[in-house]
């Protein structure tokens, strides 16, 4: 939930000023962002682990400075799935503003209307179904990630334990009954999560013409 929380956020800002960015701009920065949707989880993790480890570049100072280690500790999870799923959420949230029709935007600066006012207002109203399906792939995705959490934090029971490793090692153990219980906590999570989004969709979906009636409204 967490690394969902920060990926939304720094996913739908990237996606926003990526997309206007020049052509050549952007086609490296999208190349960058989206590598460790392609890469294996456990390369992605053996890098991470090199780059926040005791002797990493990253991992070495912090541990020097505040004493914190930011491998084989709970939050550090929170890297791992962050960094996996936030390719999902920025390139489903980039491929919505790139169809948004921008005569809206254009329409509302003649009216004098901020950009804030036309990005929260015109914009995110209109690329909410992209929204939302990025922020549900980003959960699932972090939810079931195994390779990259594993390589940062390991397993230590009831410390740096996810679903995935806790039901592996379980699976290892031939605790097959235990295993199951978790596998259902994995249902249960994901089935929920994926109802309440359905009905979002259902109840805020967004009719046609609303950013044009919102635009009218705001020079009225």
């Amino acid at each position: 939930m967490i690394s969902t929380f920060i990926t939304f956020f720094t996913g739908i800002a990237a996606a926003y000023y990526i997309a206007k960015t020049p052509r050549l701009v952007k086609g490296f920065l999208d190349s960058l962002l989206t590598l460790p949707m392609v890469l294996p989880p456990t390369v992605v993790g053996f890098f991470l682990l090199k780059t926040v480890g005791p002797l990493g570049p990253i991992g070495a100072p912090v541990k020097e400075l505040f004493g914190l280690r930011l491998v084989m500790v709970w939050y550090s999870a929170i890297f791992a799935t962050t960094i996996v799923t936030f390719p999902l959420m920025y390139r489903t949230v980039r491929g919505a503003f790139e169809a948004f029709d921008e005569t809206l935007i254009f329409s509302g600066q003649t009216l004098g209307l901020s950009d804030s006012f036309l990005f929260w207002r015109v914009m995110l109203p209109n690329c909410k179904q992209g929204i939302l399906a990025g922020t549900v792939l980003a959960f699932a995705r972090a939810l079931g990630e195994y390779g990259a959490t594993t390589m940062v934090t390991g397993y230590i029971p009831k410390r740096t334990a996810t679903i995935s490793t806790t039901v592996y090692q379980l699976w290892r153990e031939g605790n097959d009954a235990l295993a199951y219980k978790w596998v259902a906590i994995n249902l249960v999570i994901s089935a929920v999560v994926l109802i309440a989004v359905n009905m979002l969709e259902s109840r805020y979906r967004q009719p046609k013409g609303v950013a044009r009636d919102a635009l009218q409204d705001e020079e009225a």
